[in-house]
């Protein structure tokens, strides 16, 4: 295994679950920054490694091994494409630079033209619980963004039974990791600890990736509602962690434990705690798992309807990011779905 950009958290967390799997050997990771310092040096949760960050050509980093992650920012990776495209090892990208098929959204809320537009719509989403028969099959797979899968996953058994209509609510709280290991004015721990924010409302990257994934829910599902989602992403004093609650009218008639028992039935790291549990982040922190909960309001005379608030929490660095991009590696490998990342969250 191969990590292009190992020294972000990303990264971090990559190192962290590849050089311990116990299917697979980390060989190679490299940094424009750091380089031949080692591993551990610069993650200092790390015991020895015995590897060192590498600055070499992306090709030459793909040489002789099966996989490829690229840990790199938004709008990089991107860039890697045409070199990329000529390697037999498999790639996986944790950035947003692959996740959409439209161009133009990925114009409109990245800020930026993509280098290689014709790309987009040929790397499979990384998503197990909706993808993972073409994650298996995959040579290029794009993993989902931290929001997208917390939202998502609240979201996409409601999606397959076509009961997303007009606009859906969600709010969305994340720790400060998700910012990055570098810090800016509004990650500076000051001004972030003891504090809660908004920052980018109904213009967050990740909504038209969401959106696209819901779509493709309902189509599994033989479904075309119309819908869009107003997010409001909230930063939290804390460090992981997403907490994401989204409010959907349903009918009264709906069998809520019903339709998301069955659609989470075979999927190992979503804990489907129901109405009487609440998901919070101290739960699965540090884990891959996912838990996710729901509250329902009273029937509306008028409509039949009732409110749905369903509610999901993640550590945005492991299921939310380098953990979900393991996932979809065993998957492709064909090893077992949880190989090496199925260890318990921290508690507290």
């Amino acid at each position: 295994m191969t990590i292009i950009g190992g020294t972000g958290y990303g990264g971090a967390e990559l190192i962290r679950l590849l050089r311990w799997h116990p299917g697979v050997e980390l060989v190679r990771v490299t940094s424009i920054d750091q380089v031949g310092e080692p591993l551990e040096a610069v993650h200092r949760n790390l015991p020895k490694t015995g590897l060192v960050f590498e600055n070499i050509p992306a090709a030459e980093a793909a040489r002789d091994v099966d996989v490829v992650f690229l840990a790199l920012p938004h709008k990089v990776s991107a860039t890697m494409a045409a070199e990329l495209a000529g390697v037999s090892a498999r790639v996986i990208d944790l950035s947003g630079d692959f996740r959409l098929r439209d161009k133009e959204a990925y114009r409109v809320y990245y800020g930026d033209v993509h280098p290689h537009p014709e790309h987009l719509g040929t790397w499979v989403y990384g998503l197990p619980e909706l993808h993972k028969e073409a994650i298996r099959g995959a040579r290029r797979v794009a993993s989902p963004g931290c929001f997208a899968t917390a939202i998502a996953l609240g979201l996409l058994p409601l999606a397959q039974a076509g009961l997303l209509r007009g606009a859906i609510h969600t709010v969305a709280m994340t720790g400060s990791s998700g910012s990055g290991a570098y810090a800016q004015i509004g990650t500076h721990h000051p001004l972030r600890a003891g504090n809660l924010k908004t920052y980018k409302v109904l213009n967050h990257q990740h909504t038209p990736e969401i959106e696209q994934t819901l779509r493709d829910a309902a189509s599994r599902g033989s479904q075309a509602p119309e819908f869009s989602l107003a997010f409001v992403p909230v930063s939290a004093p804390l460090v992981r962690g997403i907490l994401a609650t989204s409010i959907v009218p349903v009918p009264e008639s709906v069998d809520v434990k019903a339709l998301f028992g069955e659609f989470y039935r075979d999927a190992p790291f979503v804990r489907v705690l129901g109405s009487k549990v609440g998901a919070e982040v101290v739960a699965i922190k540090g884990s891959m798992y996912v838990d996710l909960s729901w509250t329902l309001g009273q029937v509306d005379p008028a409509t039949g309807q009732r409110q749905l608030a369903v509610v999901t929490a993640l550590d945005n660095l492991v299921k939310g990011g380098a953990g979900q991009a393991v996932q979809s590696m065993n998957l492709m490998l064909g090893l077992a779905e949880t190989l090496g990342i199925d260890a318990p969250g921290l508690w507290p």
